[in-house]
């Protein structure tokens, strides 16, 4: 590692401090980082490019295709694309409305301690009934079984204790500095004033959703992802789109709010147009993708999209090889579902250990780069094998010549 960074001598010290590390890695944004990941995918890319022949085009074209007249002139296409979204979650405790509260009423109490300080002596501090609301937040959480009835009086009395805290905090600002606490303080009393507004809304009209939920104090740029899985139908991180080309990955849309995938369908096709000169012959995608705008855009650009037609099934000459085909097609949209279970489940991606949005970003672009370069890794000892394989193969069969 001091060979890598530059030192002509081997030293017992510390080159650096490690916190310099964090503060390099927030200078590499994820705007970087894909550049960085594009220039080794691009070049790998180029060397495999070669290898697409004729002959798979040929084999696409022969496929009935339900979504088209059957003349589709797909000669300019090459290559196939395969398409899906993600959520990478973040570390962050499961949220509920009445422990979020708690956590923000305890902040707060925390914030008065210390507005308080260089008032100790001139004025008695403010009640904040500390010990009569953690008691109550404990009545409720501490219940295996509890009614909504129940759990509703408990964030009642949060959210009054939250008010009053909100009011003393407003009060002691007159007379003391907000300049008394620190960065993540300051950012917390931000938040918690926020989250007191959403949750006195839900509570008094009685309902379950708000805009731009807060489930996090400490990262309130974290949103719900409903995602609609058994194991975790809600899951709490950032939302990404990822295609894979040949076994690599890229990052084509990251958002920290909820998007519906079919809406970056088109451009994530014109991206691959851009990057290559060409469209793809095939997409490959799940249901969500599979509008009618998205499958009117491929029949016009002569690209195949994986799946059933719409509409009721056909009854045809065509039907085996639709069937046969769509089949196939699942056979191979299997392979982005392995690379992100390969990225939570090898690269930490399914718990995002970073506090802060620019370094969560920065984190999750360095796992797919990393995952590529694997990748890349992996095809070169494929070829240095290969290689010396045939040289040791023509050796033998020149000594026996």
């Amino acid at each position: 590692m001091q060979y890598f960074i530059g030192l002509k001598a081997y030293t017992d010290k510390a080159p650096f401090n490690p916190s310099t590390m964090v503060y390099f890695r927030m200078r590499m944004g994820l705007e970087i980082i894909d550049e960085i990941n594009e220039m080794i995918v691009t070049g790998d890319m180029r060397n495999d490019r070669s290898d697409i022949s004729d002959s798979d085009n040929a084999d696409e074209k022969d496929v009935a295709d339900g979504n088209s007249d059957g003349n589709n002139n797909v000669g300019d296409n090459k290559g196939k694309l395969i398409i899906d979204a993600t959520c990478t979650p973040a570390d962050i405790r499961y949220p509920t409305d009445l422990s979020l509260l708690n956590d923000g009423r305890e902040k707060l109490e925390k914030i008065i301690d210390v507005l308080h300080e260089p008032l100790k002596g001139k004025e008695k501090k403010p009640r904040t009934y500390r010990r009569k609301a953690r008691k109550a937040y404990l009545k409720t959480a501490k219940k295996r079984k509890r009614t909504q009835k129940e759990t509703m009086k408990a964030i009642g009395k949060q959210l009054g204790y939250i008010s009053r805290d909100l009011r003393h905090v407003e009060e002691m600002v007159k007379r003391s500095s907000l300049e008394l606490l620190s960065c993540y303080k300051y950012k917390c009393l931000l938040v918690i004033q926020e989250l007191y507004r959403q949750q006195k809304k839900m509570y008094d009209a009685k309902e379950r959703r708000v805009e731009n939920r807060i489930v996090s104090i400490s990262q309130p740029h974290v949103r719900p992802i409903v995602r609609g899985k058994v194991s975790a139908p809600t899951e709490f991180g950032a939302k990404i789109s990822l295609s894979l080309v040949d076994g690599f990955a890229r990052i084509e849309k990251f958002s920290w709010e909820t998007f519906n995938e079919s809406t970056t369908f088109q451009e994530e096709i014109e991206r691959y147009k851009s990057r290559h000169g060409f469209y793809p012959v095939s997409v490959h995608v799940d249901q969500i993708y599979r509008t009618r705008g998205n499958i009117g855009y491929c029949k016009k650009n002569h690209i195949r999209i994986s799946g059933p037609p719409l509409g009721r099934p056909r009854k045809d000459d065509n039907e085996k090889l639709r069937i046969k085909q769509e089949k196939q097609d699942l056979r191979e949209r299997v392979l982005i579902e392995g690379k992100i279970g390969e990225g939570k489940r090898r690269y930490s991606m399914a718990r995002i250990m970073a506090k802060l949005p620019d370094t969560s970003e920065s984190v999750i672009g360095i796992i797919f780069l990393v995952m590529n370069l694997e990748k890349k890794l992996r095809l070169l000892l494929a070829r240095f094998l290969l290689r010396l394989v045939s040289r040791i193969f023509w050796q033998h069969e020149g000594l026996l010549a």
